[in-house]
């Protein structure tokens, strides 16, 4: 099964001052402030929502595809994700900007000042899928995630015109997005994803319920949180899947990336939806235990072992057999 990633590309900038900002601050010159802060480090992180699922498929050993835009200085990270089983042809290279970054510097009491380049990422919406499906063969399902918005809705627009099943996965820009554009985006997919934060919103803002969005989507899969997930098709009993006992809780960022990457590797595999959530949950786990959404490292005894443990012995053997 050849799934195509769309999503943006990223890296982080990440410094910390050990000062408190609120000090450095003058009460009546917050006009004219010109400031700069000397910092005790600097963490340079990959990211990108469409490079944290594809990285976490080709660690499954799915041959994701990622599709997105990058800059000039994309070389290093291409070669990590190629490196770790992602298909990075279909990858835009800018001529002029550089790769999209989140540069953000937090203080001693946990403030933060940052700001987020789009760079090449607004190319996102020059890149034709028809194009990624010829050169790998065809596609059988695009994850449509957060990117240069106009990029998601030709993405979205296209895979309509030329029938090709799609899953809608809004995430960062939702909040950007009136209901006009997440009614296009979600219509007609064979997958909605969200958290429940989300799901609420995309309910507001499309003015449509719960009922109403079941009727135009496939499958709506709703992340819960340390409860795990819901996945709801109309006229049939949810499902819901938990999640394996943490180790411990390092960082939470990426983790609905990673449950993207799991899940969508099940499908490949052609596991029950279930299943797929079963290896979302679990891989979701591993991300959480540690600091940076790429930084993991799924070693497959002890991901199996893990799985055992909180899903059972034939749901182990089953992924068992593809994981291997």
């Amino acid at each position: 099964m050849r799934i195509a990633v769309t999503g943006s590309i990223a890296t982080d900038h990440l410094m910390t001052f050990p000062g408190r900002f609120a000090d450095q601050f003058v009460a009546d010159q917050l006009h004219t402030v010109s400031l700069s802060f000397l910092v005790d480090n600097l963490d340079v992180r990959r990211g990108g929502v469409g490079a944290n699922i594809a990285f976490g498929m080709g660690q499954l050993g799915t041959k994701p595809i990622l599709v997105g835009a990058a800059g000039s200085d994309f070389d290093e990270y291409r070669a990590w994700l190629d490196r770790h089983g992602v298909d990075t042809g279909s990858v835009r290279i800018s001529e002029t900007l550089h790769t999209a970054r989140f540069v953000c510097t937090t203080d001693a009491d946990h403030n933060q000042i940052g700001s987020f380049y789009t760079g090449a990422m607004s190319e996102a919406r020059l890149i034709e899928l028809k194009t990624v499906a010829d050169r790998v063969g065809g596609l059988d399902l695009v994850l449509i995630g957060a990117d240069d918005p106009e990029g998601m809705l030709r993405h979205t627009e296209e895979c309509r015109s030329r029938q090709i099943p799609f899953a809608a996965d809004f995430s960062q820009q939702i909040a950007r997005m009136d209901g006009e554009e997440i009614r296009i985006l979600l219509d007609g997919a064979t997958y909605l994803f969200s958290n429940e934060y989300e799901k609420g919103l995309i309910e507001s803002k499309t003015g449509w319920s719960d009922a109403e969005i079941l009727s135009r989507v496939g499958h709506r899969v709703t992340t819960l949180g340390s409860r795990g997930v819901r996945i709801e098709r109309q006229g049939e009993d949810p499902i819901e899947v938990g999640c394996p006992e943490e180790e411990r809780k390092a960082d939470p960022t990426g983790v609905g990336d990673a449950f993207r990457a799991g899940f969508l590797s099940g499908l490949a595999w052609g596991v029950s939806l279930e299943r797929a959530a079963q290896i979302g949950c679990m891989l979701a786990t591993l991300v959480i235990e540690t600091v940076g959404t790429q930084e993991y490292q799924l070693r497959r005894a002890h991901f199996m072992e893990r799985f055992a443990k909180a899903y059972g012995h034939d749901a182990s053997e089953e992924v068992r057999a593809h994981l291997a």
